[in-house]
């Protein structure tokens, strides 16, 4: 299985997809519906030798952590036979609270191996505005594929104009297609 992202819903509630393999389209989604924190599943589509969930559930503790650092999580987290393998980019500081945080959760924690690199600083500055707009289009299905909702019920949504919502994601996606073509590093 592989949570492949996270979108906040609102401050106590996140939506995610995950792709789980071996089964039918729908199978999981009974079992999936019973875990206690979960709102919501829904079953999109089968791809690949599995298939595509997305999930409506209670922000579980780690969430607010990450918030509260203000770093992002990695995704894809792949879970396999119970293992959870988590890339945790951080500085060492923001490392230290999130393995004390992990090891309270769980004692049998385990640190499988520390890279250090400098953290990637050319990653777009989005206004709280824009992270916000950003964050409901994704967890409302607007960049899901096939879309989840159209612009003009997005902008219902929202209580905005359809032109409105158009340009600001426009300047979201520039902002976010910049940063990803932006060189890493200065050498020639």
């Amino acid at each position: 299985m592989e949570a492949l992202n996270r979108s906040d819903v609102s401050k106590d509630v996140s939506v995610s997809d995950y792709w789980i393999s071996g089964a039918a389209p729908g199978a999981w989604s009974r079992e999936i519906a019973n875990f206690p924190d979960v709102l919501k599943v829904d079953s999109l589509a089968e791809v690949g030798e599995g298939c595509l969930y997305r999930v409506t559930y209670r922000n579980p503790p780690v969430i607010y952590l990450y918030r509260e650092l203000g770093m992002p999580i990695q995704f894809p987290l792949r879970i396999q036979g119970g293992r959870l393998d988590w890339e945790v980019v951080a500085r060492r500081s923001e490392f230290g609270k999130i393995v004390k945080h992990m090891r309270n959760a769980d004692p049998d924690l385990q640190v499988v191996s520390i890279r250090r690199r400098p953290l990637r600083s050319h990653l777009p500055a989005l206004t709280d505005a824009q992270h916000q707009l950003l964050t409901q289009a994704m967890a409302a299905g607007y960049f899901a594929v096939p879309r989840g909702i159209t612009l003009t019920e997005l902008a219902q949504r929202l209580d905005r104009s359809k032109s409105a919502v158009s340009e600001a994601i426009a300047i979201i996606e520039k902002k976010l297609l910049e940063s990803a073509l932006r060189p890493t590093s200065l050498a020639p």
